[in-house]
């Protein structure tokens, strides 16, 4: 090596800012919420951090074993049940295809709320059986974790950061980490410790598997449609399969439909249904035309990613909001589930195919989201490494987490406005009282 050469790579080697491999101690929810912590985590790993997870022994989604982490699994709790929601669905259909009254309508949410009340009655067990394990406690204080990664559906992450003054990333919070992006969103005023990143999981498509390339292929120029309904609804009513199958059989395209219930028997050649599909991967394939989703903020963030104009089945929780916004950006058509027959869905699917702005819309909006400073996975990640290199961010905090809920509401100085103008109204009727009596004595004089 010459002189000069070892003098550059001396130089290099002072000059490279100095890498820490923090601790982390992560405490996710299950389904499709450990699908983003997943790739926060995995990207985490690959910087050098050393990532400890927190799991049920039931979990659905969080494995127990993993080259990204390690993990501490707590006995027989606080996992998820994919019935229960297949099941809920199910229900939910019927009701809204039958016009059941309200008070049906009602009596299914108690029934959510009751098995989401089961799910934090699990949860409760779960962080009862770590805080009365001794062993578990020490170990979590002699680890001396940099930061505790959470998710804000569940509290158990904030306890335990608040237990061993740790800082916290996403509840109560250090930092706010928000899957949102403005492409998608509307403007809202936030504060400095909220940090966007809107589509940080997604990423370009990779060469899909040799046999579904090969599906892929044989589409020729009509190209593929794409249909999943997410992580936790697997299968939909049979008569509604039906419909959706029989309508498909109808189309030049070739299907591939991510779907785990019986296989419809209306299903025409060009349909190839799937257990699993690389979704990503598939909304990046160039003859991808369509996808057909029930808006989740996951699927609708990859297809804007990709440009892939959407056909929406909005079934609960936050689908139905997602969809709306894409639609009012015209990119997506709209489909209630409910009164989906093979006529309505087909005239859905061609128009999505046929009408021109919905993949021009769908291409723009893909366009701003991709034209950004940093990418949001980037972004995600500088902020975490921020709050372990600082021990937290409480400069970017507002003080109001610290008023008393009184304050932060404004009632004391509600009370107070109300106290002054009740004790000038007092003053008031007092005055007028007053002047009243006053002119009556007079008078009572002058007639005596």
């Amino acid at each position: 090596m010459h002189r000069s050469d070892f003098i550059l790579i001396t130089l290099l080697i002072f000059t490279l800012p100095g890498v820490h491999g923090g601790k982390i101690l992560v405490f996710p929810l299950d389904g499709s919420h450990w699908v983003n912590m997943k790739v926060l985590t995995e990207e985490l790993h690959s910087r050098g951090h050393s990532i400890t997870v927190v799991r049920a022994s039931n979990s659905w989604y969080i494995k127990e074993t993993s080259a990204h982490y390690t993990s501490i699994t707590i006995p027989n709790t606080g996992g998820f049940d994919e019935e229960v929601f297949d099941s809920f669905v199910s229900r939910l259909l019927q009701i809204r295809r039958e016009g059941a009254s309200a008070w049906t309508r009602f009596t299914l949410e108690m029934e959510m709320v009751k098995q989401f009340s089961e799910m934090h009655r699990d949860m409760c067990e779960m962080l009862v059986k770590i805080f009365e394990d001794e062993k578990l406690m020490q170990s979590f204080q002699d680890a001396n974790y940099d930061v505790v990664l959470t998710d804000p559906g569940i509290g158990g992450g904030v306890l335990l950061a608040h237990r061993f003054n740790i800082p916290l990333v996403f509840n109560a919070a250090d930092i706010w980490l928000m899957r949102n992006d403005f492409v998608f969103e509307f403007p809202r005023p936030t504060m400095p410790n909220v940090v966007y990143m809107g589509g940080f999981q997604c990423k370009p498509a990779k060469p899909l598997p040799q046999d579904l390339e090969e599906f892929v292929q044989s589409s020729g120029e009509h190209g593929v449609i794409i249909m999943s309904l997410g992580t936790i609804i697997g299968k939909l009513p049979h008569d509604i399969a039906e419909e959706i199958g029989a309508a498909f059989s109808q189309l030049p395209q070739k299907i591939i439909w991510k779907y785990t219930g019986e296989r419809p028997e209306s299903l025409g050649n060009n349909t190839l249904l799937v257990k699993w599909m690389p979704q990503n991967d598939l909304l990046g394939h160039p003859k991808t035309r369509a996808f057909v989703a029930h808006g989740g903020t996951n699927g609708v963030q990859e297809a804007i990613y990709h440009g892939v104009p959407i056909v929406g089945l909005p079934l609960i929780f936050d689908q139905p909001d997602n969809l709306s916004k894409m639609k009012i950006r015209g990119a997506a058509k709209i489909v209630d589930i409910s009164n989906l027959d093979r006529n309505i869905f087909l005239q859905a699917l061609q128009e999505v195919l046929h009408e021109p702005s919905y993949r021009m819309n769908m291409q723009r909006l893909s366009r701003l989201h991709l034209d950004q400073l940093m990418k949001p996975l980037d972004r995600a990640i500088f902020w975490i490494e921020f709050v372990m290199r600082h021990k937290g961010a409480a400069h970017l905090r507002t003080e109001s987490f610290r008023m008393p809920w009184y304050a932060y509401h404004s009632v004391d100085v509600i009370a107070v406005l109300l106290a002054a103008v009740f004790l000038m109204l007092l003053t008031t009727v007092a005055v007028i009282r007053f002047l009243c009596c006053r002119a009556c004595y007079k008078r009572k004089i002058k007639s005596d």
